[in-house]
């Protein structure tokens, strides 16, 4: 039985080549959900998982609805971060190339000239919702010509603040458009915008199936205080490290964890709100290229990090919560690959962790550390003596006796 193929979606032949040029030959489930209405000129709301092929899925068809012809911008992509606006633009460039299409990202920490002449004449903008009101104020940019409004990782704008300029910039679009809206959750607060902002909307969700395995390996480790560093230092230089993404809850303290791991001979980088864009596009780029043996990043900066690669993840300090936790160990495993999400908890976080390792059925993997997860009605729990011991969830609750490739799920 044949595959379908972007072509038979109704991709053109000139995006079609674009993709087969990167190596993208076979749609992902969410591309193969999303296209047809696209191209159809539909409005969408797109539930799907960060890292499911979701970019292409709007991109591709934008590139093909879009025509050179056309008044700019024609096209106008909203995301959270600077990060996401840039891998956006990285993403579609060689599909809006293919269609001879110009596309440019709009985002603060750089010249605002510059950036405003090139947005002037792009026909696709990505932009950041407060770099783009600057623009406007200026009078640099007019939103009068969009015909395609998508807004990427809409419940993370929500998330940052950025609900009152995102009406402001969804106000100055005309309102016979074409309204994408991607978001990991479509209810609450994102399912009351995204109704606002679509008319007669396609509603389409990806979700890895139930019985699929879900490819990541969970861990735990209790430690000391005085023991992490040694900790983090052995996750980097062991057989899972390769490209390490680690989690600290403050921005002082990832700039301090990189000192310290400076002192050990180990090169990273820290990535948060207080870096100059030009420190965190050098960054990126050397994680992305492997000369990074890890990203230290606070949770706000990892929005924007959108790595298909990334093979381990250290939550050097814990999440706070559940869905924390899940959007941190989220970043690996990722596009069909396998991954490993470690977590280091010490004695006074285990009642905090093993709550979270509960809720997300993990609690055997928890315990099998030396820790005892919390339970409904449970007081606080003590961590226990084994100190340094790690459990993989693809060994089902039993220690950690080697490769097994047996995986977990998290729901």
């Amino acid at each position: 039985m044949s595959m379908q193929s972007f072509a038979d979606l109704g991709v053109s032949r000139a995006v079609v080549g674009a993709l087969a040029e990167r190596g993208i030959t076979e749609p992902f489930a969410i591309q193969k959900l999303v296209i047809a209405d696209v191209l159809a000129g539909r409005d969408v709301l797109a539930k799907s998982p960060t890292g499911s092929g979701k970019t292409i899925a709007f991109g591709a068809p934008i590139a093909d609805r879009v025509e050179a012809t056309d008044r700019r911008p024609a096209a106008l992509i909203l995301a959270p971060t600077r990060e996401l606006a840039t891998q956006i633009v990285d993403d579609l460039r060689p599909l809006a190339h293919a269609r001879a299409l110009r596309i440019a990202p709009v985002y603060g920490g750089v010249g605002i000239v510059k950036q405003a002449r090139e947005a002037a004449r792009a026909h696709i903008v990505v932009a950041t919702p407060g770099r783009l009101e600057d623009l406007l104020g200026r009078g640099d940019l007019s939103l009068k010509g969009v015909r395609i409004l998508v807004l990427d990782e809409a419940d993370r704008m929500l998330d940052m603040g950025f609900r009152p300029p995102v009406d402001r910039i969804v106000a100055q679009v005309p309102r016979q458009r074409q309204t994408l809206f991607l978001s990991a959750t479509l209810e609450g607060e994102a399912g009351r915008i995204a109704a606002e902002y679509t008319h007669e909307a396609r509603r389409h969700e990806h979700a890895p199936t139930p019985d699929a395995p879900v490819e990541i390996e969970h861990r735990f480790l209790a430690v000391a205080h005085e023991d992490k560093l040694d900790s983090l230092v052995r996750a980097l230089r062991g057989e899972d490290a390769g490209r390490t993404l680690v989690f600290v809850r403050t921005k002082r303290g990832a700039d301090r964890l990189v000192k310290r791991l400076a002192k050990r001979g180990v090169d990273a980088a820290a990535m948060h709100g207080d870096k100059a864009q030009a420190q965190r596009e050098k960054a990126l780029r050397r994680f992305h290229t492997g000369k990074l043996a890890a990203l230290v990043a606070t949770d706000v900066a990892a929005r924007g990090i959108d790595v298909n690669d990334i093979t381990q993840v250290v939550n050097f300090d814990p999440p706070e919560d559940r869905e924390t936790y899940v959007h941190r160990i989220g970043r690996t495993g990722r596009a069909g690959r396998t991954g490993v999400g470690v977590t280091f908890v010490m004695h006074d976080q285990a009642h905090d962790v093993g709550r979270i390792a509960h809720d997300l059925r993990l609690h055997a993997q928890f315990e099998q550390s030396g820790l005892k997860p919390s339970r409904p009605g449970a007081g606080r729990q003590a961590a226990g003596g084994a100190r340094g011991a790690a459990v993989s969830s693809r060994h089902g609750g039993r220690p950690h006796p080697g490769r097994s490739r047996r995986l977990a799920r998290v729901r």
